[in-house]
């Protein structure tokens, strides 16, 4: 979720490769995939019989979508995007669209719920929706072996979502953590969730994200229950005590990234936060903090798809694969300053900005990581019905 984040599982596809790397389609189906299903009437597809002819070989192209600002300059000739074209021979055709996760997805619905090309070969969205996206049947998978790099260098803490457990559908491009930042200028230091929701100093004076997921996660920590596995009843614990905490005036807002404006200038004192900003707000403020809340940190990625009827998915593979290289991985995570998703980025930053390369934010520690949370995959019903009490308590 790079204008915020935002703008923030099963089946081993090695039986389906044949001899020689190419992936055995006929007569797969959903079911046999073991996707989440969502209910949503007429929706579904099956990405195994919903996918056109690759014309990688015969057409160096590749069409992508991405969020605002969340790569490097590409008409520099060192850029990644320069390196990546001349290396390959493939020409990148860029567009940074993706403003909204919910926003893209309505653009796209009709056509990837009716088997009709969408004119991609790659889109980033967040966990969340690239879950709902993959549930649905609309994301091509992925040939393993030319993709090698993903598997090997992938951050573990990013391994293993109840989504897509082993990486047929998604590479993360980019993550992040949601946490606390606070302005030590003008106040103390907030050191949980909790404290956000009822210190009295902070009353009126604190923001909270937008993002249903990115709060609600929070709240349902706050309440005692697990993010990545609730109940209904434990769903409801979670969104009366926000209601609580919005009627008696703690919260000033719900927010996307704006918050950054109100933080520098002291308009709040603290607030939910994404540690991309927080990077980009220290640069001009080093009394903006960002703190991993008592309660943990919420730990989400922007991921590379590619969607049913992509007829260029041999050259998005190698996107995919160039991208996890830890040069070109480090090279992007400088630009964009967001979490590195990719083993040995590391140290090669230690050649590009060494300034880099102790940055929590960038390249959080074990310890860090150990105590980050993931939200569990909503099926549309309850999609519906959460957003719906969402709304009615933010107004949103």
């Amino acid at each position: 979720m790079a204008q915020g984040p935002g703008g923030g599982s099963g089946l081993s596809r090695r039986s389906l490769l044949k001899a020689g790397g190419g992936v055995a389609f006929a007569g797969v189906s959903l079911a046999a995939l073991k996707l989440p299903f969502f209910s949503t009437d007429g929706a579904q597809q099956d990405p195994f019989e919903c996918r056109a002819k690759d014309l990688s070989a015969s057409q160096k192209e590749l069409i992508i979508s991405n969020w605002p600002q969340y790569i490097d300059p590409r008409k520099k000739k060192t850029s990644t995007t320069s390196v990546f074209q001349d290396r390959t021979g493939i020409t990148v055709d860029y567009t940074d669209d993706v403003n909204d996760n919910s926003e893209f997805y309505a653009k796209v619905r009709n056509q990837l719920s009716a088997c009709e090309p969408i004119n991609r070969d790659m889109m980033m969205l967040t966990d969340w929706m690239a879950a709902r996206m993959i549930g649905l049947g609309w994301i091509q998978p992925l040939d393993a072996a030319k993709v090698p790099n993903l598997h090997k260098n992938l951050i573990d803490p990013l391994r293993n979502r109840q989504w897509d457990r082993d990486l047929e559908f998604h590479a993360p491009w980019q993550s992040g953590l949601t946490g606390i930042a606070y302005n030590a200028s003008k106040t103390g230091e907030v050191k949980s969730f909790e404290e956000l929701l009822t210190r009295s100093d902070l009353k009126g004076r604190v923001t909270l994200l937008s993002e249903m997921r990115d709060t609600m996660g929070f709240m349902l920590k706050v309440t005692g229950s697990d993010p990545g596995s609730f109940t209904p009843a434990q769903w409801g614990n979670a969104i009366d005590r926000l209601q609580e905490v919005v009627d008696n005036g703690q919260v000033r807002a719900f927010t996307g990234n704006e918050y950054t404006q109100d933080l520098a200038a002291g308009n709040i004192l603290a607030c939910e936060a994404w540690s991309g900003d927080v990077i980009q707000l220290q640069f001009e403020n080093p009394d903006i903090k960002f703190v991993a809340p008592e309660e943990g940190l919420s730990l989400w990625s922007d991921n590379m798809l590619v969607p049913n009827l992509a007829q260029h998915q041999a050259n998005a593979e190698k996107w995919i694969d160039y991208f996890y290289e830890p040069e070109v991985a480090a090279k992007l995570a400088a630009w964009v300053n967001y979490i590195c998703p990719v083993k040995g980025a590391r140290e090669e930053m230690e050649k590009i900005d060494p300034s880099l390369v102790d940055n929590e934010l960038i390249f959080p520690d074990a310890d860090t990581l150990k105590v980050t949370f993931d939200f569990m995959p909503l099926n549309d019903q309850q999609q519906i019905e959460y957003e719906g009490d969402w709304a009615n308590v933010t107004g949103g």
